[in-house]
């Protein structure tokens, strides 16, 4: 989920209310400001046109700076070792950044682990990118129990997914299902490490929110799995022809 979701409510809100007026004028500047917005609502309109114009003019640069960021991180991205990788030997690599409380992680998961089983040939790497405050931090730091102990990843991560209103408890006993030991579910230098380091990786890639699917040079924000898929079928393509 991106964190500037609310940006053009909050922008609406505050409009018109900068302008320098002394306290005991606040009142009556603030009812004026509300009478005008309701008897011109076009004002209301054009400024959050205004503000998706800054947002996608913001979004292409973000892009831009994550794209150049790329080839000096392509090893943490594709290729560290603690992550939890399925169909670890297919030639294309595919690389998710998620949290177990994300409305539009949960929306893609089903698809994600569609496209796995469908897709031998992908190589998809799971990053814990817990956004959404201790209960994801322990969801993460569960899945990477569940993985050292080489339980069942995939059933926890549709699992998770699948369960609403997670707390500590559910995602304890949901990882002991899968195979994890309770000693990784409690706070340990390891998988703290771990977490900062997928975090700093986020960070240093200027990404904006979960899910993101990195597939070879293409960064795809958001639950669009079928821009995922179309990613793929053109690396397919693209190592089709340069075998022929």
């Amino acid at each position: 989920m991106r964190a500037r979701e609310l940006a053009i409510a909050v922008a609406i809100g505050a409009f018109g209310l900068g302008a320098c007026q002394g306290r005991a004028d606040d009142g009556a500047f603030g009812a004026r400001v509300r009478a005008y917005l309701l008897a011109h609502p076009e004002v209301i309109q054009e400024a959050a046109q205004r503000l998706q114009v800054k947002m996608a003019v913001d979004d292409a640069a973000a892009q831009r700076r994550a794209l150049t960021n790329l080839p000096a991180h392509r090893a943490a991205l594709e290729r560290d070792a603690r992550d939890f990788v399925a169909n670890p030997a297919g030639p294309i690599t595919v690389t998710e950044f998620y949290d177990y409380r994300c409305p539009h992680c949960e929306n893609a998961a089903p698809r994600v682990i569609a496209l796995i089983k469908a897709n031998p040939d992908v190589r998809f790497v799971f990053k814990e990118m817990p956004i959404f405050g201790p209960t994801s931090e322990h969801a993460a730091r569960a899945a990477i129990a569940v993985k050292k102990a080489n339980g069942d990843y995939l059933r926890f991560y549709q699992t998770l997914m699948a369960t609403k209103a997670l707390d500590d408890g559910a995602i304890d006993r949901i990882a002991r299902a899968e195979g994890a030991r309770s000693a990784g579910l409690a706070p340990n230098r390891s998988a703290d490490a771990q977490i900062a380091d997928v975090t700093a990786l986020f960070n240093a890639l200027a990404l904006d929110g979960t899910p993101t699917f990195i597939v070879g040079d293409e960064i795809i924000p958001g639950e669009d799995m079928d821009a995922v898929s179309a990613a793929i079928a053109r690396l397919r393509a693209g190592a089709s022809t340069r075998r022929g």
